[in-house]
């Protein structure tokens, strides 16, 4: 599917319905919003008055030089990190005061991968899904394993994988959360040989296509089919 990319330096809007992730009686759109957001380092601002709006269908990539404040949007998107100034919306309610109403929506994969050394591939994708409230069988791990290139090293514990399958492995978990709406992804191509970025280009897009949201960092060509695709570039952002 072609798609087109639009450079913001502050501000992401638009609209969409997602009928299928709401209830059957809510006309309200599902959507993140950031309003004018600042984040501070030490004394230093990395960047203010930051807006930006994600609705169903719509992939919002996170662009900008290291020491830009990318993670650190994230991680306030996500409700891991408070901002100095402005607010994180879900369906217009601040998600400070919706806490666990807010996160029960949302998978949120950082730069480490959250994974026990102690326990098998299998166990921990268990564990995770579980941590997001999507319970999953044996068999369910096993597919999710195999489709991102891992058949044979399900059993195998997670200090026994290279980089590259580790992070396959936390990846595994967007396969059996598609049911979560909002996806928020740090560099989730990063230690990926070519098939395993082809693969998760795959399952982004499909989630996408189904109408659900990505908010995601990289620094390689996110060659993703989106209904809507949006760049927010925190170098040109406020400062």
């Amino acid at each position: 599917m072609p798609w087109g990319r639009q450079i913001f330096c502050g501000t992401v809007s638009g609209q969409a319905l997602l009928a299928s992730r709401l209830p059957p009686h809510s006309r309200i759109p599902l959507m993140l919003e950031a309003h004018e957001i600042e984040i501070t380092r030490g004394d230093r601002s990395l960047f203010s008055n930051l807006s930006a709006a994600l609705t169903p269908g719509m992939l919002l990539l996170v662009t900008g030089s290291n020491g830009s404040g990318k993670t650190s949007l994230l991680r306030a998107l996500c409700g891991l990190l408070l901002p100095t100034a402005g607010q994180v919306r879900w369906h217009g309610e601040n998600i400070r005061s919706l806490r666990e109403e807010f996160w029960r929506h949302l998978v949120y994969i950082g730069h480490t991968n959250a994974l026990k050394d102690e326990l098998t591939a299998e166990e921990n994708l268990g564990i995770l899904c579980a941590l997001s409230g999507v319970h999953t069988s044996t068999t369910q791990q096993r597919q999710a394993l195999d489709h991102f290139g891992l058949a044979g090293r399900e059993r195998l514990p997670a200090k026994a994988l290279s980089q590259g399958q580790r992070r396959r492995t936390a990846l595994a978990r967007l396969s059996l959360c598609s049911s979560l709406p909002l996806w928020i992804l740090d560099e989730p191509f990063a230690a990926l040989d070519s098939a395993a970025v082809s693969h998760m280009q795959s399952v982004v897009g499909g989630h996408l296509a189904a109408g659900g949201m990505v908010v995601m960092t990289t620094h390689q060509d996110a060659a993703i089919a989106a209904p809507a695709m949006r760049e927010l570039n925190l170098d040109q952002a406020g400062r």
